[in-house]
């Protein structure tokens, strides 16, 4: 294959602190004036930290429509409610894919008092079509998520999409996510498979690594996203600390968005209709 199938990092940002819920501190790394949105992602918050006090208020009952929450934990225990009966508890390495659709109520607060709390929220669009479909779950213990080893010192587990004919457990037709986890020793490479016309971005969490090939490659520092364009396979290698990333890429939808704070519409009426049937209780 030519360097012409190979992705570059088109722009690398990083994100912005910022807390949400009941004051949980956070990075927001897609949904800031640098990166608004990269369809059909809409924002994408890290968080991590070993200090109680800036995760243990939560996220209380809170409104969502007319988008996916996806909630990919590290470390700690996330208790999860809704109010349509719905609960689960995610764990170290679980995932919870939540289709919002038309609407519901929920809560996400931690279960520890103590110890480390490290994970990902995605905020991921959904077409007009499927904005007020009954709300859904995906959601799947670690050992539910599949890991493999396609190349010498690199592990890679696959939440969504397909990587050498293992598919992860997450099916959205709308989208057709790839959502990985990839960790690489020091010094190790790998080429990851992009699906064709999709927006992509890596994001790296632990470490530092170089993407892309030839005079296109591009360093990666902590906590750095790069958006990716142009290619069909991504190449990375782990700098000297070795390096741990997720790697997403998304069909865009390419409709209009009419977005105000928990509701993510097409039109301004719409967005309007959701807080007078969130305000009437008709989540």
């Amino acid at each position: 294959m030519s360097n012409q199938d190979s992705a570059r990092v088109v722009r690398s940002i990083r994100g912005m602190p910022t807390s949400d819920g009941a004051g949980v501190r956070l990075t927001r790394v897609i949904g800031t004036p640098s990166l608004p949105e990269l369809d059909p992602f809409l924002m994408l918050d890290e968080f991590g930290t070993d200090r109680a006090e800036d995760y243990i208020a939560g996220f209380p009952d809170h409104p969502h429509r007319g988008f996916e929450t996806v909630t990919y934990m590290l470390d700690g225990r996330m208790r999860h409610k809704d109010n349509h009966g719905n609960e689960g508890l995610l764990t170290p390495g679980s995932v919870q894919w939540m289709t919002a659709g038309r609407g519901l109520v929920h809560s996400e607060m931690p279960e520890q008092e103590s110890g480390r709390m490290r994970g990902f929220q995605l905020w991921v669009n959904l077409p007009a079509r499927d904005k007020m479909t009954d709300p859904r779950y995906q959601e799947f213990a670690a050992e539910r998520i599949p890991q493999l080893s396609p190349a010498q010192g690199v592990s890679v587990k696959v939440i969504a999409g397909t990587v050498d004919s293992v598919s992860g457990p997450i099916q959205q037709p709308a989208t057709e996510p790839l959502y990985l986890d990839v960790s690489l020793s020091a010094g190790s490479a790998w080429t990851c498979p992009l699906p064709a016309g999709h927006n992509a971005f890596a994001y790296v969490f632990e470490g530092s690594a170089v993407l892309g090939e030839g005079e296109d490659a591009r360093a990666l520092e902590l906590q750095q996203l790069a958006v990716l364009g142009g290619g069909s396979r991504l190449q990375m290698r782990a700098g000297a600390q070795g390096a741990r990333l997720i790697v997403l890429a998304g069909r865009p939808l390419r409709e209009p968005i009419a977005r105000h704070g928990p509701f993510v519409m097409n039109t301004r009426e719409e967005f309007m209709q959701a807080f007078v049937d969130y305000q009437e209780g008709r989540f």
